[in-house]
């Protein structure tokens, strides 16, 4: 595909990684291997404050963002999220949305949702406890994310999405278990084929489950319709339920790459502008806030990365890339 065909796409969706901490360690993007209990993360003043972050969701919204999302690592460890959450809450026409592992939802959802989180995704990759745990290196059993969960929904969260990533050998046996724990639940499971992000994660080619295999094992006991997308550049491949149970997506970055569509930037924890989720090196942003640029030279800022973008790695993918030095899904949020 030629390259400028990446480059029409407006600039329509921000994740804004808020700490590289998490309480989980997942095979997927925080194997215990590397990211060990004595990993050095980013020291405290090296993260953009959450007025640094409210001035940068700034930049982006005069740029046509419209849709902003918290990540991590795990977004509520970070303290006083309410408080940064209400802050961007006020920036007009923003659709703010999180994405976490669920554990802190219980203690956290009512007060998200009156300071102005409009939902949540929430990562599950399997509803059997040993599978999970394995997964995530954690002691407590699936019930605690679904708690999570329920307490996102009856905050007003909704639709919960629960993104479900997808490793043939590891998880894969869990795929229709999942669909049918979700259908009918009003919560939208995602499932995505396991991606070479970062350098640490030991991915394999053969470890990938396609969209198609994944739609048709579902499909066979729970059947399965295409629907339209929500929205241009919506990575979720939309499949419902013909029985009405609602519907799943799938994302298949790996066989069904999405460049040409993509309308997403993201933000590190310490404020570096990447185009691409697969990209080798960012943009600092947090330099120009911290020697007080103004809004308009923000913008610009923006505007210039946005426009001189060519990433295209998923449409040029093979086991080969797969060695490239890639920045962490812990450090710029999924």
């Amino acid at each position: 595909m030629p390259v400028q065909d990446t480059l029409s796409r407006p600039l329509r969706d921000l994740r804004i990684s808020v700490t590289d901490r998490c309480n989980f360690r997942c095979v997927y993007c925080m194997p215990k291997t590397v990211f060990g209990r004595d990993y050095s993360f980013l020291d405290r003043k090296e993260l953009l404050t959450f007025e640094e972050i409210a001035t940068l969701a700034r930049a982006f919204v005069a740029n046509g963002v419209e849709k902003i999302r918290l990540t991590g690592g795990e977004p509520l460890l970070r303290r006083d999220i309410e408080r940064l959450v209400a802050m961007l809450a006020e920036i007009p026409g923003l659709d703010l949305t999180l994405t976490t592992n669920g554990t802190l939802l219980p203690q956290k959802a009512e007060a998200l949702r009156a300071a102005g989180l409009t939902r949540v995704t929430v990562s599950l990759d399997s509803n059997d406890d040993a599978v999970f745990k394995a997964m995530n290196d954690v002691d407590f059993p699936v019930e605690r994310v679904l708690e999570g969960i329920e307490a996102a929904a009856a905050a007003g969260l909704t639709p919960v999405k629960v993104n479900m990533v997808v490793k043939r050998g590891v998880n894969d046996a869990s795929i229709v278990p999942m669909a049918r724990l979700f259908h009918g639940s009003g919560h939208i499971l995602r499932l995505i084929e396991y991606m070479d992000v970062g350098a640490t994660n030991g991915w394999r080619l053969d470890e990938v489950v396609p969209a198609a295999e994944i739609v048709q094992r579902i499909s066979a006991e729970l059947p399965l319709e295409p629907a339209a997308q929500n929205y241009p550049g919506e990575v979720a491949r939309r499949w419902r339920y013909r029985d009405g149970g609602g519907e799943i997506g799938v994302i298949a970055s790996v066989t069904q790459a999405f460049c040409h569509d993509c309308t997403r930037a993201r933000i590190s924890a310490e404020g570096k502008l990447f185009t691409c989720l697969f990209a080798q090196r960012g943009t600092d942003l947090r330099a120009l806030v911290r020697r007080g640029a103004a809004d308009d030279e923000l913008a610009a800022a923006v505007a210039g990365v946005w426009r001189g973008r060519a990433d295209r790695y998923s449409e040029i993918r093979s086991s080969e890339t797969a060695a490239v030095p890639k920045i962490e899904m812990s450090y710029i949020g999924g």
